[in-house]
């Protein structure tokens, strides 16, 4: 993408100052140095929604960018469901320039079809499916990992069991956590949980990934950066791995993405808002997605740059309802997400669905929406 800036603005010099780091946490932590220090970069990368609205917007820190998305036409070309999760207020804060999905099962083709199992659509299915495995001598059907991937499968089986509306509303105030079917969704969490392995704790996501495809597990909820771990092992699509929607969520897209902003006196403005066009434009996020391993944010992109999996989400982006990831930074500000992460690591001892729920609760009325 770099590349192209350099070829669309080639009197710009373009200076990349990332910080290594995986997640972004020297990044962000550079980032505050400098913004406190009044020596703001002139766009900065971030995971897209409440990450950066709940931090940035919020201390005044970042520009609306409507002007960008109407004089470029990014609102014809980007899914009308995905506007409101990196707005607030009626402004657009950030260009995503590539997506992520999370709510994908990832599954062992092979594993199924010596069991007898069918890909399961529903969490009742995807139960029997466990059930069936099971009684076939494998004890944890599902591969799990640390405790960030446990929140990972958390999110997905709430939309799940919730739908997609009422999932929403647990992040924008118009539903209570305290609800009878949050708690039937909590109680779904710990059936689900009964089939994982005992020593998750102790795992990466990537460990977990290779329980599927050696065939020790069947099943592995996660997002589509797997599908690029599946590649560097040499392993084949649909052969030797296959993907679905997590079962309940077909026809949902819970997305992350990295998405870039402009910083309220950008000392560069013109600068940064040609950087902008190009993350947002077609040639641009083209260039950077099929090497990245994820999609354009944009529902235009060339399907011919992109692998087997990726042609099937850009597919289902351009068609599905689109929800935010809570573990991946668009539904929930940092400090809720935090709350929520304490309030999973103390039930994880004890799976008490009642008490989960109170600090759920309270939890919203401390740093989210709830009043």
């Amino acid at each position: 993408m770099i590349e192209v800036f350099g070829q669309k603005y080639p009197n710009i010099n373009f200076i990349n100052a990332a910080v290594a780091g995986g997640a972004g946490t020297n990044a962000r932590a550079v980032l505050a140095t400098r913004l406190q220090a009044g020596d703001a970069p002139d766009s900065w990368q971030g995971h897209a929604g409440q990450e950066l609205i709940g931090t940035y917007v919020a201390a005044g820190q970042l520009e609306p960018l409507n002007f960008l998305y109407e004089a470029n036409g990014w609102l014809d070309v980007m899914p009308e469901t995905l506007i409101p999760l990196i707005s607030q207020d009626g402004n657009i804060y950030s260009v995503p320039v590539n997506i992520h999905r999370a709510n994908v099962l990832w599954y062992n083709p092979t594993v199924l079809k010596d069991a007898g199992v069918a890909v399961p659509t529903s969490l009742d299915e995807f139960f029997t499916a466990m059930d069936t495995l099971k009684a076939a001598g494998m004890d944890a059907p599902l591969a799990m990992g640390e405790q960030w991937t446990v929140m990972h499968l958390m999110e997905t089986i709430l939309l799940a069991s919730l739908g997609s509306d009422a999932y929403n509303g647990l992040w924008d105030g118009s539903k209570s956590w305290g609800d009878a079917d949050v708690a039937d969704a909590l109680a779904d969490f710990v059936k689900v949980l009964s089939y994982t392995n005992s020593d998750s704790a102790s795992l990466s996501w990537q460990d977990a990934s290779q329980l599927v495809v050696d065939g020790d597990a069947a099943f592995n909820i996660m997002g589509d950066w797997a599908e690029g771990f599946f590649k560097e092992l040499g392993k084949e699509p649909m052969t030797e791995f296959g993907w679905a929607p997590v079962p309940g969520t077909d026809g949902t897209f819970q997305f992350l993405s990295d998405s870039f902003v402009l910083p309220t006196g950008a000392p560069h403005r013109d600068a940064a808002i040609a950087w902008l066009t190009v993350a947002g434009s077609k040639e641009g996020q083209d260039a950077f997605n099929p090497v990245k391993g994820s999609i354009p944010a944009r529902s235009d992109g060339d399907k011919a740059l992109y692998d087997v999996y990726l042609q099937s989400a850009m597919d289902d982006w351009a068609k599905d309802v689109v929800v935010g990831s809570l573990t991946h930074g668009v539904v929930a500000n940092d400090s809720w997400k935090s709350e929520i992460d304490t309030a999973l690591g103390l039930f994880l001892l004890d799976l008490d669905v009642e008490n989960f729920q109170t600090s759920l609760v309270a939890a919203c009325v401390a740093s989210g929406p709830c009043k």
